[in-house]
């Protein structure tokens, strides 16, 4: 697909001197271009849409930012703040500041272009359920807020009007408002008096929110995690509980959960591996979700949207899997307390490109145009070897620097759209040699040796379920195996070789 004049990445760079912004791969001279001088500030953070980004800056000043020609637009002075968020397409900037009385409301919504107040509300404390206060779908449409055991909705081109309806769920506890289209909510209520806890999706349309559309319980449910997918048709839970009862985990038990908005499917997302659920993803098609689950080495899965398996990619040290926003490329990686391992797949051709290694990273995103990756190790997470590393869709490091202290690294948010598909044809995974990156990072040069073939499994356990049975006869089609189980060349040799030995020891026994 050709693009005229793709617009170039921009990379925002903090640490602890403040901000600056580059402009993104690919480098002339191997360097970043800066785009904008050094600004000292304490945090940022750009609108969903990457129009605008917001910086809170000394003495409680927030100051909001055109992301394009990078002109301040407006600033506030807000006294005693403890938190901002910017809504998804840049139009208001939310802040929390400091109360002592209820009298007093200290989040406040206003607009970006005019500095005016349109809502404010009393909150208690912040915690990760209640901030930001009023949530947006991605085209601020629809928006609403947690209270006690409602949903509060309003209009979002009018906040004069207030509350305009409420969704009344006892004892909710979180929600998740679908982001593309904002057409349904998903709740939280935890475990009471002996009841499981459930999530519950409903329509954000008052006149259909009399019953759910659909509705999951859970026993031994501590919190969840909440994923929709774009189009807002299918909804992934993590559940997560403090205690593992079969004594496997010490952090506890995780189980993937997929729900539907039209109540065809309500249940667990059958899983090849015993373990924790690690990541999920949806794609950006919204069509398929990835997971990376189970005992290390965990497996990582790439099911359909009726929790169909399409693909295996394998086993390994991972805990992190990233779709590039094209949907063709994923990196699967370990990051936190794994060694940094990453594997670069191309989704399209059922094949792995390459694998390399990002030891200690933070943080991990795609460029907006899906060809570049990059990865940060920051503070306070970490207080050494902070720095950014940026490698191409096989994993082919191709700019690294380091730091002292570094504290944010974001590429600007764009859409996919205004970029080009990647031209280049990707070679067969035989013909691949890595890049030799993981020297130039200080580490050995096993993950340098050629891939001649996809990471996957080849040998089935004792006993498969049928579930696993299934998946490995889909993997066999995706690969041109033979789902029968004959044996490879190899196998034949060795089993030859096995069976001349046993009548070896044989004649021996028998002549002594």
């Amino acid at each position: 697909m050709a693009v005229a004049n793709p617009p170039s990445l921009d990379i925002l760079v903090r640490d602890p001197g403040g901000f600056t912004v580059w402009s993104g791969p690919p480098f002339s001279n191997g360097e970043p271009k800066i785009k904008l001088d050094k600004i000292p500030c304490t945090s940022t953070k750009f609108s969903e849409d990457g129009s605008k980004f917001m910086a809170i800056r000394s003495d409680s000043l927030i100051t909001i930012y055109d992301a394009n020609n990078l002109a301040e637009i407006r600033a506030f002075q807000v006294p005693n703040l403890l938190a901002a968020s910017i809504s998804p397409c840049g139009t208001y900037l939310q802040t929390f500041q400091k109360s002592s009385t209820p009298q007093v409301k200290n989040v406040v919504l206003w607009k970006t272009e005019t500095g005016e107040s349109v809502y404010q509300v009393f909150q208690k404390n912040m915690a990760k359920a209640t901030w930001p206060s009023v949530r947006f779908s991605s085209d601020e449409v629809v928006a609403c807020r947690l209270a006690t055991n409602e949903v509060q909705f309003f209009d979002a081109g009018d906040f004069s009007k207030g509350v305009v309806h409420r969704l009344k769920v006892q004892g909710i506890a979180a929600f998740e408002l679908s982001k593309s289209p904002g057409s349904y909510v998903a709740v939280f209520v935890p475990e009471s008096k002996g009841m499981p806890a459930n999530v519950q999706i409903f329509s954000c349309a008052k006149e259909s929110q009399s019953q759910p559309v659909a509705r999951k319980s859970f026993f031994r449910c501590s919190s969840v995690q909440l994923h929709w997918n774009l189009g807002s048709k299918g909804l992934l839970v993590v559940v997560q509980s403090d205690v593992d009862k079969t004594n496997q985990s010490y952090y506890g038990e995780t189980k993937l959960n997929y729900l539907t908005t039209d109540g065809i499917y309500e249940g667990l997302v059958s899983l090849r591996k015993e373990g924790p659920v690690h990541d999920v993803q949806w794609s950006p098609s919204g069509k398929e979700f990835a997971a990376v689950y189970g005992f290390m080495p965990a497996m990582a899965t790439i099911f359909d949207a009726k929790c169909k398996p399409l693909l295996e990619l394998g086993t390994g040290p991972y805990n992190t899997v990233r779709w590039n926003p094209k949907g063709k490329f994923i990196c699967l990686a370990g990051f936190g307390n794994l060694p940094g391992d990453m594997a670069f797949w191309d989704y399209t051709e059922k094949k792995q490109l390459g694998a390399t290694r990002a030891e200690l990273s933070v943080s991990s995103e795609w460029s907006p145009d899906g060809r570049y990756f990059m990865t940060a190790t920051t503070a306070p997470r970490l207080q050494v070897d902070n720095g950014i590393k940026i490698f191409d869709h096989k994993g082919s490091l191709l700019f690294k620097r380091m730091y002292d202290k570094l504290f944010q690294v974001d590429w600007k948010p764009q859409s996919p759209d205004k970029f080009a598909d990647i031209e280049e044809t990707v070679k067969s995974v035989g013909s691949l040699r890595l890049e030799d990156t993981t020297t130039k990072q200080g580490q050995g040069s096993k993950s340098t040796q050629p891939i001649s073939k996809p990471a996957v499994p080849q040998k089935p356990a004792a006993y498969r379920p049928p579930s696993a049975k299934a998946a490995a006869a889909v993997q066999a089609e995706l690969f041109g195996e033979s789902p029968t189980g004959e044996l490879s060349k190899n196998a034949l040799k060795n089993k030859k070789k096995r069976e001349k030995q046993r009548e070896k020891k044989a004649a021996e026994a028998g002549t002594g």
